[in-house]
């Protein structure tokens, strides 16, 4: 598909992903000028989704990163097979001559893709989402700058692998630490926020288009009344929304109520102190009367 801003709007709405004009100019401008994106916001707002929607609409392979503490080099980039190249020195053992052993056993024919290893070979333009790059420390950050800047890696004993096909890599944070500078100036920035009830909205028809426009902006409404009270920490996400309304759906409601919202509330939210903190600070009663003003 030829990147224009047409075809990513046009793409993103055949997947259901609906976004602000923003979005569709960033990601333009970053598969254009061949940038990572690095997409900051709160867990749950979309970043995530639109890494795999690119894929979709492109129709090519997405390759993960999923980061986590203590996630080192040889987890993101390869490995070599030990247990294969421990085989080969035994067969070398019981063979008149050994030379060379050491070379072959450091080729490519013992070496473990991982993640950006595999983007990097890739025959076909991939993406390549780098997920919760924040929960990194700094020295893993620092060895990406690397790759994010002249798409290529380093292996000691190969040698400085190119890209074969430059990736769209999309690189999302939750925000848990502050990212450096050299990570930031390598990519282009992007902040999702939560969608505002006109976009949820049309986020919920997309998804879930059996459910009546009347329930849809109950929810939307509602949902977006949790999530401005400071009190509830764990604000709900976009896909519980959508989990939210497809439970209402499962249980024939065409509207909400104080009754429903007391028995499902536990969709929307995931830990007992967050339901004491919206019984106490809203109410299922506040919420339904609010939802259907």
């Amino acid at each position: 598909m030829e990147i224009t801003m047409e075809n990513i709007r046009n793409g993103f709405e055949e997947v259901g992903y609906i976004s602000d004009p923003e979005v569709i100019v960033t990601v333009y401008l970053a598969l254009k000028l061949q940038k990572p994106i690095l997409i900051e916001g709160e867990p749950g707002v979309g970043k995530t989704e639109l890494g795999k929607v690119l894929s979709q609409i492109f129709h090519t392979d997405l390759i993960r990163l999923q980061c986590y503490e203590g996630l080192d080099e040889n987890k993101a980039l390869y490995e070599w097979n030990y247990q294969k190249q421990l085989l080969k020195i035994q067969i070398m053992k019981e063979t008149p001559s050994c030379d060379h052993v050491e070379d072959d056993l450091f080729s490519r024919e013992y070496l473990l893709e991982r993640p950006l290893l595999k983007a990097i070979q890739s025959e076909k333009k991939p993406v390549l989402l780098i997920d919760e790059v924040d929960k990194t420390d700094e020295e893993f950050e620092a060895f990406l700058f690397e790759l994010l800047s002249d798409f290529q890696v380093s292996v000691p004993e190969l040698g400085t692998l190119i890209a074969e096909k430059i990736p769209m890599v999309v690189l999302t944070s939750n925000n848990e630490r502050e990212l450096s500078d050299g990570l930031k100036r390598r990519c282009i920035y992007l902040f999702l926020d939560f969608p505002t009830v006109e976009r949820e909205v049309a986020i919920i028809k997309a998804k879930v288009p059996e459910i009546t426009d009347k329930l849809t902006r109950q929810i939307a409404k509602a949902v977006n009344l949790i999530r401005q009270n400071t009190e509830i920490k764990k604000k709900p996400s976009i896909a519980e929304t959508l989990d939210w309304a497809r439970a209402l759906l499962t249980l024939n409601e065409d509207g909400l109520s104080e009754k429903v919202v007391k028995q499902t509330i536990n969709i929307l939210l995931k830990t007992k102190t967050d339901i004491e903190s919206f019984n106490k600070q809203i109410g299922a009663a506040a919420l339904d009367e609010f939802a259907r003003s």
